[in-house]
């Protein structure tokens, strides 16, 4: 052990770590995705309880996974399974200290937890809600922010989607390439919203989430192994890794959020711009254009700008029109409103958000941060402060992460004090 005083913020960097790779391996141990996500929570529930006295293990993840097996044995020990599952646990024994490393059985096992969440029988959201949780170890509030939906509602959706894998019997095993091909829409949809989770966090304890953002990549990259004629799946890593790249230059020294007009674009990633080119080239020679693509070439297009100034904002949103036409959603018409401002002047921006506002099918914006910010920097540039002033407080009060929350209030005091 190490010496005492380990943080709540240390306990949640290792539960950030651990937590997907620990419920990837106690589900092939003992192919039970409830047990293994409750063994899991339990594990972790006791390293609170005992690091900030004892002090933080040398391989947290080992000792995390040797509890998680013990109450896997403890529990299956009281199931009519005991006889079935409990040799295969003891198999592991209790010395394996070094825990789920990252190798590439452990890389398959959780592309079989995550095709296992991905199963047919599921519907869409649940699939890709109960991912998020079992796979990403997000909590159902960070969910239902990311679905813009409430938590009582996201609760629901996740407690039918494991009833169903219990009541079903869904299996969490290795599946041949004909089913890995029909859930691919599905493990896509996954995969980026894990990946969305970790570049613009939900959480409060910091905008950008870089564990979440390299499981993402991680998985991104072994669909691509396995499924390497797939244009979407190659879109998919080509976005991916367009907008990672930008990831050292999104926040400043004290974490605080930069703009894209502002940031260090000589700090890009240039590696990760060149693979995502590739992705994408090798994407396009499919001639079967999808959605992901059609993100990934916007990406790529602000990617290879050499300025701000200089980003081709028509092209943009020209290919926001396709993108709405694939796969039509609020949030890409907020991102298609944005991008008109950029290109025609923050008049039509404006024009077009306030038009979003007050289409019923764009209800869930409201709540949307997003959505109030751009209203308030578009009312800003247009020298109407009063009203950006009011849009901004509407963003703060519907902001969950608290590092965004302070940019957005030192934007609100920037335009009040020129609205005096």
């Amino acid at each position: 052990m190490s010496d005492p005083g380990v943080t709540n913020e240390e306990i949640a960097g290792v539960f950030a770590a651990q937590w997907p790779r620990l419920v990837a391996t106690v589900v092939r141990d003992v192919g039970d995705l409830g047990l293994a996500e409750d063994c899991a929570q339990e594990a972790f529930a006791a390293a609170t309880r005992q690091w900030p006295r004892a002090g933080m293990p040398a391989q947290p993840g080992g000792w995390l996974l040797c509890v998680a097996r013990h109450k896997a044995i403890d529990h299956i020990r009281r199931s009519i399974r005991f006889r079935e599952v409990l040799p295969r646990l003891d198999a592991y024994g209790h010395d394996d200290l070094d825990g789920p490393e990252i190798t590439a059985d452990l890389l398959d096992d959780q592309l079989r937890l995550l095709l296992g969440c991905c199963h047919p029988a599921l519907g869409a959201p649940a699939q890709v809600a109960l991912t998020l949780r079992i796979v990403g170890g997000l909590s159902t509030e960070q969910i239902a922010r990311a679905f813009l939906v409430s938590e009582a509602a996201m609760t629901r959706r996740l407690t039918r989607a494991k009833t169903k894998i219990r009541e079903a019997n869904i299996p969490f095993t290795r599946s041949d390439q004909e089913t890995l091909n029909a859930r691919l829409p599905s493990v896509c949809s996954v995969i980026y919203s894990v990946f969305t989770e970790g570049h613009a966090s939900s959480s409060s304890a910091t905008l950008i989430r870089g564990d979440l953002c390299d499981e993402a990549l991680w998985l991104a990259d072994l669909l691509g192994t396995l499924v390497p004629d797939e244009p979407e799946v190659a879109g998919l890593l080509a976005l991916l890794l367009f907008i990672d790249a930008r990831r050292s230059t999104r926040v400043d020294a004290d974490g605080r959020p930069v703009l894209l007009a502002d940031q260090d674009r000589s700090a890009w990633d240039r590696t990760m711009i060149a693979r995502g080119l590739a992705n994408l080239a090798r994407a396009n020679s499919a001639r079967r254009a999808g959605p992901y693509q059609s993100q990934a070439a916007i990406a790529a297009l602000h990617a290879t700008a050499a300025d701000f100034e200089s980003t081709d904002w028509s092209s943009i949103v020209g290919l926001y029109d396709v993108l709405a036409a694939q796969s039509p959603s609020p949030v890409v018409a907020l991102n298609r409103a944005v991008a008109i401002g950029q290109a025609h002047g923050p008049q039509s921006g404006l024009d077009t958000l306030d038009h979003l506002a007050a289409d019923s099918g764009a209800a869930e914006l409201g709540d949307y941060v997003y959505f109030h910010s751009a209203r308030a920097e578009f009312l800003a540039t247009l020298g109407r402060h009063q009203e950006s002033a009011e849009a901004f407080r509407r963003a703060l009060q519907v902001s969950a992460n608290s590092v965004e929350g302070e940019h957005l209030h030192s934007r609100l005091e920037s335009v009040s004090a020129l609205a005096l």
